[in-house]
């Protein structure tokens, strides 16, 4: 029996459950990227897929829409894979464990991928419904958006012809997201040299809420390995074996832990750092410790220590706010992933600005402090700001059809985080660009939700959008 088959809007429902029954982590979208392809296939309709794995499907007007302009229906096919440390699950093999829960859809201690699978969902329920209201649409399903919108940076903009664009990305019902901030992935890799054996303890710091690098930055919640490396410059001795804590640079890590031998008794310095780092944005801070770990290959203390300044000489969080528009973040950055691998300690940031020159400026400030440090730097997956336009049809005929349906304005907005519609706005000249989407909660983590009653909503206010554009 089928976990969503009896939830409105059932077609939207059905697909979205298919496509959780398909591995789609970043990095591995062959898979659903297929799905995609064999189902435009069993419609008859036309479609590209390319080395990307990006596809898109053609379904021409409706019946009395043949003169209405093409709209680009987008959203992305790739999940954020995040578990819960004691949940026994394969994100390359394994199909996700759907639940209810009142108004919303949850996975079982894994992400639920709503982000943004209701978006594909969403649209494959649409080229699906024969008796749907619409222009010709190109339905964009593109790949590993979540790793540096790859899929989007690689597209070959010759493969559509519309100058309208609905993506389905964002997880506020009744915001209209109109511009976004560009961004960068920062690497830095310092070597490391193992020398004696000695006896470790393991240090984990846990029972933080982390979440989205973007469109949380701001809620002052801790990083867990930015915690970590703040804890281990407070001891007076240590060799370090392992450290690694976070998986994706676009996620505020809520685990970090190190592999280490000391001489002294980390207790009670932790236990004074705990009361020192109250914080009731993030009150569970948790810092564990487990002796008789066994003897491991160490750092010298000097390389231990200096692996540690370099953690804590790195900026991280919100750098600026905006001076023009109220309580939107302008420039951050954040330390997503941290770990010892081939004979470095590895830092991996996820960049953001919507001013060009401050995203080049935080970079650079990066890249001189990994210098200072005898490290490597490096960066990649660059992608524009989406910048307001103020003119936008697109916009005009959204907030109009949204008042009709709810009865008051939606909120027209700008977001810190990044979305694909930067990229295509930058490759398809004059392309019209609105995002939108249903209510979620906790995405990048595993408490992600989908809010059910806002599916359906959202669906019914995207097919009257199609009607009216």
């Amino acid at each position: 029996m089928r976990v969503l088959e009896n939830i409105e809007p059932k077609k939207v429902f059905w697909y979205f459950e298919e496509l959780c029954s398909v591995p789609h982590g970043s990095g591995d979208t062959k898979r659903i990227s297929d799905y995609c392809v064999e189902f435009a296939k069993s419609h008859g309709f036309d479609f590209s897929q390319d080395e990307h794995n990006n596809v898109v499907i053609r379904k021409p007007a409706s019946k009395g829409f043949e003169d209405r302009p093409t709209v680009i229906l987008q959203g992305h096919l790739d999940m954020v894979c995040e578990k819960d440390a004691d949940v026994d699950f394969d994100f390359s093999a394994d199909g996700l464990n759907l639940m209810i829960d009142g108004d919303f859809v949850t996975a079982k201690g894994t992400t639920l991928g709503g982000d943004d699978g209701i978006a594909v969902a969403m649209a494959l329920a649409i080229l699906d419904d024969k008796n749907a209201k619409h222009p010709a649409l190109e339905v964009l399903f593109t790949t590993d958006e979540e790793t540096g919108m790859y899929g989007a940076d690689g597209l070959d903009p010759s493969l559509l012809t519309g100058k309208i664009l609905i993506n389905a990305d964002s997880e506020d019902e009744g915001v209209l997201t109109v511009g976004c901030a560009g961004g960068a992935r920062a690497e830095i890799a310092l070597p490391i040299d193992f020398t004696e054996e000695k006896e470790t303890v393991k240090i984990t710091v846990s029972g933080l809420i982390g979440g989205h690098s973007g469109v949380e930055i701001h809620k002052n919640r801790y990083n867990a390995n930015k915690i970590l490396a703040e804890l281990l410059s407070g001891l007076p001795h240590f060799n370090l074996a392992d450290i690694r804590g976070g998986a994706k640079d676009n996620v505020i890590p809520n685990r970090s832990e190190c592999i280490l031998s000391t001489d002294c008794d980390p207790r009670p310095i932790i236990e004074k750092f705990i009361k020192e780092h109250k914080n009731e944005n993030d009150p569970n801070l948790k810092i564990t410790v487990e002796e008789n770990n066994g003897f491991l290959p160490v750092l010298s203390e000097e390389n231990s220590r200096n692996a540690v300044k370099l953690v804590c000489a790195f900026p991280n969080g919100v750098q600026k706010m905006s001076e023009e528009i109220p309580n939107l973040v302008q420039t951050s950055l954040n330390l997503g992933v941290l770990k010892f691998e081939n004979g470095k300690l590895t830092c991996t940031f996820s960049v953001r600005s919507s001013v060009n020159n401050e995203k080049t400026e935080l970079l650079a400030e990066l890249k001189s402090i990994a210098q200072n440090f005898g490290a490597e730097y490096s960066d990649h997956g660059h992608y524009p700001a989406w910048e307001y336009r103020k003119e936008s049809p697109l916009r005009d005929t959204m907030v109009k059809v949204f008042e009709k349906l709810y009865g008051k304005k939606p909120v027209v907005d700008v977001i810190h985080a990044g979305l694909e519609c930067g990229l295509f706005c930058d490759k398809i000249e004059g392309l019209d660009a609105v995002s939108f989407g249903p209510d979620m909660q906790d995405i990048h983590t595993s408490r992600e939700k989908l809010s059910i009653s806002s599916v359906e909503r959202t669906y019914s206010y995207l097919c009257e959008i199609l009607k009216e554009i």
